[in-house]
């Protein structure tokens, strides 16, 4: 099972996008409304969740949390409860963890990416705390993927599924998608 969190203000294409991939790639996918079911991204896109984050069940088949950035997304993001469970349960088991353009911040004030190799939105980098800036658009580190923005929405989503599928996956993906880069 694959949770990929959204609460009101969250960026659409980072959200939607690895989704889509994920669902492509045949993994299980649940959206996880932060505040209710029906969720409304930053540019007034409104989203039926599958759950609520009270209605989310950790451990079991649990194989990856997703955050998508967006403002204020991230910030309601970082201020649910159940965000911040999923987040440490995943980092003490080493679940993966991705977190695309400001939601790597939500691990970087937890300290999650102290040592670590990370990327953000720019003007982000500071709520890195110990992180080692990469210039990737999608970097990994273990079991955290942290990406820089929408525009890297597609290599942030065929990452995420590489991880979990092995590499010839996302070259699959990329393909069926006529996406020019892989």
């Amino acid at each position: 099972m694959i949770y990929v969190f959204l609460a009101n203000g969250f960026e659409e294409v980072e959200a939607l996008t690895p989704v889509d991939l994920l669902r492509r790639a045949e993994r299980q996918v649940q959206l996880v409304g932060v505040g209710g079911k029906t969720i409304t991204g930053s540019h007034g896109i409104k989203v039926e969740c599958d759950i609520t984050a009270n209605e989310i069940v950790l451990g079991g088949d649990l194989e990856m949390i997703v955050l998508p950035g967006g403002m204020p997304g991230t910030l309601n993001l970082e201020k649910s409860e159940a965000v911040q469970t999923a987040v440490d349960f995943c980092y003490d088991r080493g679940i993966f963890i991705g977190a695309i353009c400001a939601a790597p911040s939500i691990l970087g004030h937890k300290g999650l990416l102290n040592g670590r190799n990370a990327i953000a939105y720019p003007g982000f980098e500071g709520q890195l705390a110990g992180a080692t800036i990469c210039e990737h658009s999608v970097v990994q580190d273990e079991f955290i993927i942290t990406a820089q923005g929408a525009g890297a929405a597609v290599p942030f989503g065929l990452k995420l599924a590489e991880v979990l599928c092995g590499a010839d996956k996302p070259r699959a993906l990329a393909a069926s998608i006529c996406y020019p880069e892989h």
